[in-house]
C-alpha cells in the first residue's frame, strides 16, 4: 500500500546525511580561520609602529628583533655621547638637559662631578669648543641590561691649539618607555663610568 509519506529511515539518513554536513563544514570553517589568525598573529609580531613628527602612525617592518635592538642601542649610544662631548660656551646647558634624559642617576652624577670641577666655567671663560670627532660603540644583546664600551674621541680647541683625546667610557643599557623626543629609543644608561681618557697626537690621529 502506497503512502504520501517517504519512509522514516530514509528521512533518518537524509537527517544524517545534513548533520554531518554541517559539522563537516564548521570544522572546515574553524580550521581555515584559525589558520588566518595565525598568520595575521605573524605579520603583526613582525611589524613596529613608530610616531611621524605630525602625529600619523607610521608602520615599519622589522627584520628582527635583535637587529632592531642592536641599531637603537648604537644610536643611543651616539646621540648621548654627541650631547655630553660635544659641547661649548652656547651650547653646553642644552646638550647637558637632553643627555639627562638618556641615562640614569650615574650620568648625573658624573655631570654634577664636572661641574663642580669646573670644567664647564673654564669652556665659558676661555671660550673652549669640545667637538666630537668620531663614536664607537660595542654592545652586548644577548641579555638585558645590555653591556656596553664606547670610544669617543673629541678634539678641544683652544684657539692657538688643538688637542686631541680618546674617551673610553662603560656602562648599560635598560629598557624603559619612549618618550618623544627627550627619549626616542626607550633606553637609559645605567652604570656610566668614564674608564680612561688619554692624549692623541694630532699628527697621529690625522694619519688614522
Amino acid at each position: 500500500m502506497k503512502t504520501p509519506y517517504k519512509n522514516i529511515y530514509t528521512v533518518l539518513k537524509l537527517n544524517r546525511f545534513i548533520v554531518l554536513a554541517v559539522v563537516f563544514g564548521a570544522i572546515v570553517t574553524s580550521t581555515i580561520s584559525v589558520i588566518l589568525v595565525f598568520k595575521l598573529h605573524q605579520q603583526t609580531m613582525n611589524s613596529a609602529f613608530a610616531v611621524n613628527t605630525d602625529g600619523s602612525i607610521i608602520p615599519l617592518k622589522l627584520v628582527s628583533v635583535q637587529e632592531n635592538i642592536e641599531v637603537e642601542a648604537l644610536a643611543h649610544l651616539e646621540l648621548f655621547h654627541t650631547y655630553f662631548y660635544h659641547i661649548d660656551a652656547s651650547n653646553y646647558e642644552k646638550h647637558m638637559e637632553k643627555a639627562l634624559w638618556l641615562g640614569n642617576n650615574t650620568v648625573d652624577a658624573l655631570y654634577r662631578q664636572k661641574k663642580a670641577d669646573g670644567v664647564y666655567n673654564r669652556l665659558i671663560q676661555y671660550s673652549l669648543i669640545q667637538k666630537v670627532v668620531s663614536i664607537k660603540s660595542k654592545v652586548n644583546i644577548q641579555a638585558e641590561p645590555y653591556t656596553f664600551e664606547t670610544t669617543c674621541v673629541f678634539e678641544i680647541n683652544r684657539g692657538s691649539t688643538i688637542d686631541t683625546y680618546e674617551l673610553n667610557t662603560t656602562g648599560k643599557l635598560i629598557h624603559v618607555d619612549r618618550n618623544f623626543p627627550n627619549n626616542t629609543h626607550g633606553l637609559l644608561i645605567t652604570d656610566f663610568y668614564e674608564k680612561t681618557l688619554r692624549k692623541i697626537d694630532n699628527q697621529t690621529h690625522n694619519e688614522h
